[in-house]
């Protein structure tokens, strides 16, 4: 057996803890053939709808599609979008205890228009208010009722409101003293939140965000002095970052490595952060060190971006190219 083929036949073994700001994606499919008399705006001709499960259930639908298990911790509405959530996850088979319905917030759903391969526009409807007492109260009960099953913890935090500096706290302490890891995807509002996680993961844009710092891509001096002056703010194991085409940079504070990005055709970038996220989590639960954990979601990411909308990675498909691309010694 390959060295790949390790790593990836082992994320079977694996329990994921997912919390965070779940959400539906919905695609209007159509043809644009003119442009509308009434402004200059396309005239989209609806051919088809699609409902996919997007935010923090686009990580667990990746988790679950690399073979492992995934538990969504998360709040949604008692809406229409809410109940087309809890029908995507009943059609993928995914566990939906963790789920907390609102009487009162509603479900976020972001509408893509597309005409064949261009997206003309999309509408988000949502709130971003913090959860209220209640909707608080409910999370965290079905987050201490599930953790201690889990073999990692991911914070998906799209800063909708569901995720807090005080459900951080009460969540690192109890992941503290079960010896649980933890792995972020950020957002600005809680950004120096995670102190003391196992992996942060931002892109680009919030790392100078966060750090209130505007520099070159590609000054990769700069990406390494100001991750790792990220990771001592927040005394976190490791830093990784996602680059775009750059590809994406790991710290460990030994070492720093960056991961070139493969050369593929770029379809659509929807969604990819989420799959990085989710094959990071794996691989630190599994206790690959960070270059083999960069590389191999590096990877993935790349792989995604090749297909229209947010999709989850493919298995097989990952396994396929880290062989042929001998990205792991045997």
């Amino acid at each position: 057996m390959g060295r790949a083929q390790d790593i990836i036949q082992k994320f079977s073994d694996l329990k994921v803890l997912v919390i965070g700001d779940v959400m539906i994606d919905a695609y209007i499919w159509g043809g644009v053939d003119r442009i509308s008399p009434e402004a200059p705006v396309p005239v989209v001709r609806i051919n088809r709808r699609d409902y996919r499960l997007g935010g923090a259930a686009n990580v667990a639908l990746n988790l679950q599609s690399l073979g492992a298990d995934p538990y969504l911790c998360a709040v949604i509405g008692n809406d229409e979008p809410g109940q087309r959530l809890q029908e995507r996850l009943d059609e993928w088979g995914m566990e939906k205890s963790g789920i907390f319905i609102s009487d009162t917030r509603p479900t976020t759903i972001k509408t893509r228009v597309m005409s064949g391969h261009q997206h003309v526009v999309r509408v988000d409807e949502e709130t971003d208010v913090p959860l209220s007492e209640e909707e608080h109260a409910g999370l965290l009960e079905n987050i201490q009722r599930l953790m201690h099953r889990m073999d990692v913890i991911v914070f998906e935090d799209y800063d909708k409101g569901v995720i807090t500096a005080e459900l951080i706290e009460k969540v690192m302490d109890m992941a503290t003293e079960q010896g649980i890891p933890v792995v972020v995807d950020p957002k600005r509002r809680n950004f120096f939140a995670y102190k003391g996680v196992q992996l942060f993961k931002p892109n680009l844009k919030e790392l100078m965000e966060g750090l209130n710092a505007i520099f070159d891509r590609k000054d990769r001096e700069a990406v390494r002095r100001h991750v790792r002056t990220l990771r001592d703010k927040l005394n976190c194991d490791s830093v990784m970052v996602t680059l775009s085409e750059q590809g994406v940079y790991i710290d460990d504070g030994k070492e720093g490595q960056f991961v070139d990005a493969h050369v593929r055709e770029i379809s659509d970038v929807s969604g990819a952060g989420d799959t990085v996220v989710s094959v990071a989590a794996l691989c630190r639960a599994v206790g690959l060190a960070p270059a083999e954990i960069a590389t191999l979601s590096n990877l993935a990411g790349g792989l995604v971006c090749e297909h229209l909308g947010v999709v989850p990675i493919d298995r097989a498909i990952l396994l396929r190219e880290a062989e042929k691309l001998s990205i792991f010694k045997s």
